[in-house]
C-alpha cells in the first residue's frame, strides 16, 4: 500500500467530527518477540543470505513458519480491536444528523485509518516504532475477514503460513470493495488512537477529577 494514496473527494465541507477512540490491547505473549526474531534469522539462513552453520533445514523451516503463524496471530488481535472500533463508528453514525444517510460504512472507517489517518495518529504510530502501519493494520482486517477466531497453527497450509501477508492483502482489497461505501478522510473525521494500558490510566485521572 502506497502512503501516497489520494484524497477522495470531499464531500462534508469544513465540518468536523470526532470519532470514537481506537484502543489496542496487548497481543502478543513473552515468546512472541523471541519467535518473530528465530523465524528472520531463519528465513535469512534459507534463503542464503546468512550463513546457516549446517542447521538443519527442516527445523529452520520449522522456526520459520512458527514466526510466520505468531505474525498472524498478532494481526488478529490487532485486527479485532479495529472491527470493534469501526462498529463503534457505524454506530456513532447511525445517531448522528447529516451522516446517517451519507453511506458511511465500517469499508470507510477502515480506509480512513489505512489510508487517511489524522497526523497525530501518525506521530503516535512513529512512536510506537510501527514502521508499516498501512500493511498492519490492512492485513489484520484482512484476516479478520475470514477467521472469526484465532485459528490455529495445524489447520493452516504451510503455503497460506509463507505467504500469509499475500492472501491477506487480497482480503482486505476485497472486502473492502463487497459493498459501495463513501470514502473519508482525517480532514472531517478525527479520532485519538490509545493503548488500552494508556487509556485505562487516562480514564482514571479523569474520573478522580
Amino acid at each position: 500500500m502506497s502512503d501516497d494514496h489520494q484524497n477522495p473527494p470531499n464531500v462534508f465541507g469544513e465540518r468536523i467530527w470526532q470519532l470514537p477512540p481506537l484502543i489496542l490491547h496487548p497481543f502478543t505473549n513473552e515468546l512472541g518477540p523471541a519467535q518473530l526474531l528465530q523465524g528472520s534469522k531463519a528465513a535469512l539462513m534459507l534463503a542464503g543470505l546468512l550463513p546457516d552453520d549446517n542447521a538443519d533445514r527442516d527445523e529452520l523451516t520449522r522456526k520459520l513458519l512458527q514466526s510466520r503463524y505468531t505474525e498472524i496471530r498478532m494481526l488478529y488481535f490487532v485486527g479485532k480491536d479495529i472491527s470493534r472500533w469501526l462498529s463503534q463508528c457505524v454506530d456513532l453514525v447511525s445517531r448522528t444528523e447529516g451522516l446517517a444517510d451519507s453511506g458511511l460504512k465500517e469499508q470507510s472507517f477502515a480506509s480512513l485509518l489505512v489510508n487517511h489517518p489524522p497526523d497525530s495518529v501518525r506521530e503516535k504510530l512513529k512512536i510506537w516504532g510501527v514502521a508499516n502501519p498501512q500493511s498492519v493494520f490492512s492485513r489484520a482486517l484482512g484476516i479478520n475477514a475470514i477467521f472469526r477466531d484465532v485459528p490455529r497453527g495445524e489447520h493452516l497450509t504451510d503455503t497460506f503460513l509463507r505467504h500469509y501477508h499475500r492472501f491477506a492483502d487480497h482480503l482486505f482489497s476485497s472486502w473492502l470493495r463487497i459493498t459501495s461505501s463513501t470514502e473519508i478522510t482525517s480532514t472531517n473525521f478525527k479520532f485519538q488512537l490509545y493503548a488500552s494500558g494508556e487509556y485505562s490510566r487516562l480514564l482514571e485521572e479523569q474520573w478522580a477529577e
